[in-house]
């Protein structure tokens, strides 16, 4: 009776240490997911950054080309013959 309680306490403790490092491995797989997706969305940032970057010195590169002819206009009439 003794030997029979000692194996089902046996098998108990063995079921709980299983349960326990299950939920520890799982746990250490979500962490693992989720500092890869932080990582990409990181990433995605820094790109969405260098591109947002590029696009403010494009159109104030185009704005000074488009204004520098402008600027120049008054001069184009003083030199203006008919």
């Amino acid at each position: 009776m003794l030997k029979l309680l000692n194996t089902k306490l046996l098998i108990a403790i063995l079921a709980a240490l299983g349960v326990i490092a299950s939920a520890a491995i799982y746990q250490r797989h979500e962490t693992a997911k989720a500092a890869a997706i932080l990582e990409q969305q990181q990433r995605d940032a820094e790109r969405r950054k260098q591109e947002d970057e590029a696009f403010r010195k494009k159109v104030e590169a185009d704005k000074n080309r488009h204004n520098s002819a402008a600027g120049n206009e008054g001069q184009t009439w003083k030199s203006y013959i008919p």
